[in-house]
């Protein structure tokens, strides 16, 4: 397995408003399972904030930046993924790619 630190991390911030969480997280539910017919996405997640309720990251981990670009953007799971979450795209606050530092700890990792 490649070092984790050649991983990249999609960072995708969204502002939903109220009365459409049901409909944006049911989006992703559906949407993630394409993300799992990927090889090139090593995991996904979706939170949601506590004290801003409105407020949703989406951590997406891809096998490189260039693996989603330029791989998982082509594919047919892509296109079966964004028919899900299009509907969200205007909610989008920050859609970057970070890399992993080493830096962390996980209980029970």
């Amino acid at each position: 397995m490649p070092d984790s630190r050649t991983h990249s991390v999609e960072i995708i911030r969204y502002k939903v408003p109220a009365d459409k969480h049901k409909e944006f997280e049911e989006a992703y539910a559906a949407g993630g399972k394409h993300l799992q017919e990927s090889p090139y996405c090593l995991f996904y997640e979706v939170v949601k904030g506590v004290e801003e309720p409105d407020r949703y990251i989406v951590r997406i981990h891809w096998t490189s930046k260039d693996d989603h670009e330029k791989g998982f953007r082509q594919s047919a799971p892509f296109r079966s993924f964004f028919n899900y979450v299009r509907p969200f795209f205007g909610n989008i606050e920050e859609m970057k790619h970070y890399e992993e530092t080493g830096i962390g700890w996980r209980k029970g990792k």
